[in-house]
């Protein structure tokens, strides 16, 4: 048994969650993937992975060889571009998840520049605004908005979009301006599922102060331009990113409220896996996406 393939193979199960996908991805049958497992789980005379028909799950003891198997093998991978640094370039496949928003919005030009510059390297992105497992789902990077990554993952702070808080003339028409953020408990609130706490609002005054109030509307959703949108059409009263509703506030279909009243920013990260060596490819976008932030490219972000 190559002890070596044997172990990537393992990792990729467990990263993928699935023997099929595994097989897939290291381009290999599915039964040849199930045997090198099977063989090792021979070898070490233990149980790794618990198999039932819908999922995989590591057993104590894989859980122990799944954490030693992923530093050896990023210990060996270093050790590798340590003597080819030099010649390294990037090249292949980077995975890549994001927001939708800004996906759409700017991911998309960051992405073509790239590649432009790095034609060996192309990009599996997938978008959605929920919370991705990096690991688990066999992503390479993510851009995130909010705070900082937390335990496992290494976050880049590459800058900072500021939260607005809008409503149409339509809606201020009708039910009034808040004066202050605890008007807004009284005011149709439109609600975002990932915020770190979607149903209160925090604010700091001029002054430094800080103001918490809990909020509630109509409209709850996982999406925010589907809550921009809302709030167009004069439902109630949105706290989105500058770069989602620049053109709103331009075109005069929202107003900000609380001018006095700003949330406080929200961090712009690029994460990744707590691991000691990052491929060319990724290290190469990261440091790049770093530097189209620094150069003013995401000018709508950094008011």
């Amino acid at each position: 048994m190559d002890r070596f393939t044997a172990m990537q193979v393992f990792v990729r199960v467990v990263e993928d969650g699935s023997f099929a996908k595994a097989a897939t991805r290291l381009g290999i049958s599915t039964s040849a993937c199930s045997r090198h497992i099977a063989d090792l789980e021979a070898r070490l005379d233990v149980r790794l992975l618990n198999r039932t028909t819908r999922r995989l799950s590591l057993t104590e003891s894989g859980q122990d060889f799944y954490e030693r198997s992923v530093q050896v093998l990023a210990d060996l991978d270093e050790a590798e571009q340590m003597a080819t640094r030099s010649a390294a370039r990037p090249r292949g496949t980077v995975r890549l998840t994001c927001g939708i928003s800004f996906g759409v919005r700017h991911a998309a030009r960051l992405v073509g520049a790239f590649v432009a510059r790095h034609p060996e390297v192309r990009f599996d992105v997938q978008l959605s605004d929920r919370f991705v497992d990096l690991v688990e789902e066999g992503f390479d990077l993510a851009l995130r908005i909010g705070e900082a990554p937390g335990q496992n993952l290494i976050g880049r702070r590459l800058g900072e979009t500021r939260l607005v808080t809008c409503a149409a003339p339509l809606y201020l028409r009708e039910r009034g301006a808040p004066a202050t953020p605890a008007d807004l408990a009284h005011h149709a609130c439109l609600t975002y599922e990932y915020l770190p706490l979607r149903s209160t609002w925090r604010f700091r005054d001029r002054a430094g102060g800080e103001h918490a109030v809990r909020v509630s509307g109509p409209v709850h959703a996982n999406n925010g331009d589907l809550l921009i949108a809302a709030a167009v059409e004069g439902i109630g009263i949105a706290m989105e990113p500058d770069f989602m509703v620049a053109a709103e506030l331009a075109a005069g279909r929202l107003v900000r409220v609380l001018p006095d009243y700003a949330p406080a920013p929200a961090g712009i990260y690029a994460v990744y896996a707590s691991r000691r060596h990052l491929s060319a490819k990724v290290r190469a976008f990261v440091d790049f996406l770093a530097a189209a932030f620094a150069g003013g490219a995401l000018a709508t972000t950094r008011e």
